[in-house]
């Protein structure tokens, strides 16, 4: 071998050991950036023999564990943000407690009513237990009204929480799209994709959070995403004329929404209608599954209406109960026992009841009227029908502005066990949201190991391989000093 071979080889060995340890350098700085997949350097001898030459970066990755895992990313999110909004609402129902009727839940709250109306027929003038009626009867709506109220404000959550996801969902798109750009550009060229390959799939992992998707990546460089039911999202336009920018509207458009106990999706026209989420001028919301969007359109159009739906039928059976035996304890906030329409507002109808059921003023500046009526035995009318199962069934179905949802229970039941099955059916949905999470986190958990033995960056591995690179390049530069060593004593040869 002569000298100006060996120099060749120790040369482009010293240029690929630098390159290496490049490459492990940004691994390790890399190891705790979410999705972000350990890069390789690819050396190969050159074809004259005199070398090495650098291939290029290419990505360790496991496409089949990637596409498992950004799936149960998106699961995961799903869940917990369905568990973050039902637990609110669950934590609105009262607490556990081992005094019975101290525990603030609507079932214990209206016993505590009830208590108060058998007190009061033992002592029918008496001023103290009467107002305890009124006390205990506020107790009951102020406990209604505000978990009336807080699903609807967790409604509105869910609406904020769509328009936010899409303008993330935008967002990754369009980076997607951009770094595709460049990605087919450097291919063409015969140039390393490496990082921009995976800043794409860091994207693409944030886009998973938002909803279920799968891709695919052809051989120029170019990645094609689609939802879970197979709807193509694009991810580049050409930008508006004149303008270097692509519209922050782009590929996906929804809008802000004030919702109401009147709102619901499609809506079909109605004034309360909610937004879709629109892709050229077409509703794809029911594509949009999984992810933080699906969770949040689950919430705003299904599982918070019949909440409602739950809770308003229950105040109209109060109301209407309580009415058919002359005593109209509870009333709207105009004073009237409203309809028992579930479609319509108060007086017409009991849509959104629960939220401004009252205890009728007329009770309340004269708790005496509550005993005024013993002749007819009203009172005990209310304690012997009211709180029975003979008066007529609570509505469970035709509910919510729509008219098409149902409590999911038998309105046959007394008032209590009608509390009890609201109680009971919200508790088991923020129940079942925690054990699901719980199940998709630890599945998450398995996969995200799977995929950083395959996939990721091993900090200890990275280490090795630089202590490895290091002895290379020592190597080289010391056949590159014994070279010009030679060289050096061979022209003094020549000289002298």
């Amino acid at each position: 071998m002569g000298l100006n071979n060996a120099l060749s080889i120790a040369s482009t060995g010293l240029s690929a050991v630098q390159y290496a340890m490049s490459v492990s350098s940004q691994n390790t700085a890399n190891a705790s950036t979410a999705g972000y997949i350990a890069e390789q350097p690819t050396v190969m001898a050159s074809a004259s023999g005199s070398g090495v030459i650098i291939a290029g970066t290419r990505l360790t990755v496991n496409t089949q564990v990637q596409s498992a895992l950004y799936a149960q990313n998106s699961d995961v999110s799903y869940e917990n943000t369905k568990q973050n909004s039902l637990s609110i609402i669950s934590s609105l129902q009262g607490s556990t407690s081992s005094d019975p009727g101290a525990s603030g839940t609507l079932s214990d709250l209206l016993g505590n009513v009830r208590s108060s109306l058998l007190s009061l027929s033992s002592s029918i003038s008496s001023s103290a237990a009467q107002s305890t009626v009124v006390s205990s009867s506020n107790n009951l709506v102020q406990m209604l009204n505000g978990l009336s109220s807080g699903i609807q404000q967790q409604r509105q959550n869910a609406q904020d929480g769509v328009v936010s996801s899409v303008q993330d969902i935008n967002t990754n798109l369009t980076t997607i799209g951009a770094l595709s750009s460049k990605i087919m550009t450097l291919k063409t060229a015969g140039k390393d994709t490496a990082d921009l390959e995976n800043q794409r799939f860091t994207a693409l992992n944030s886009l998973a959070n938002d909803i279920n998707i799968s891709w695919k990546v052809s051989s120029n460089g170019d990645m094609s995403i689609s939802t879970a039911d197979g709807l193509a999202l694009p991810t580049r336009m050409a930008p508006p004329s004149g303008q270097g920018v692509v519209s922050n509207n782009f590929p996906l458009m929804t809008s802000n929404a004030a919702v109401s106990v009147s709102s619901w999706y499609p809506g079909q026209g109605n004034k309360n209608a909610l937004p879709g989420i629109m892709l050229n001028g077409v509703d794809i919301t029911q594509s949009l599954k999984g992810g933080s969007v699906g969770a949040n359109i689950e919430l705003r159009d299904n599982i918070l209406p019949v909440m409602q739906a739950q809770s308003d039928s229950f105040a109209y059976s109060l109301a209407s109960r309580f009415q058919a035996q002359g005593m109209p304890l509870f009333t709207d906030s105009s004073g009237y026992v409203p309809n028992a329409d579930q479609t319509n507002l108060p007086p017409q109808g009991s849509l959104g009841f629960a939220q401004s059921i009252r205890v009728s003023a007329q009770y309340q500046m004269t708790p005496s009227l509550l005993g005024a009526d013993m002749t007819g035995g009203v009172l005990k009318n209310v304690l012997s029908n009211t709180f029975g199962s003979s008066l007529a069934s609570a509505p469970s179905e035709g509910l919510g502005a729509s008219g098409a949802l149902r409590t999911g229970y038998s309105g046959q039941n007394d008032i209590i066990g009608l509390a009890t099955a609201l109680t009971s059916d919200q508790a088991a949905q923020a129940a079942d949201a925690s054990s699901n999470l719980s199940l998709a986190k630890t599945t998450q958990t398995s996969l995200a190991s799977q995929f950083s033995s395959t996939s990721g960056v091993s900090v200890d591995k990275e280490m090795a391989n630089v202590v490895a690179l290091q002895n290379a390049y020592s190597a080289n530069a010391k056949v590159i000093s014994a070279v010009q060593t030679m060289f050096t004593s061979l022209l003094s040869a020549i000289g002298g």
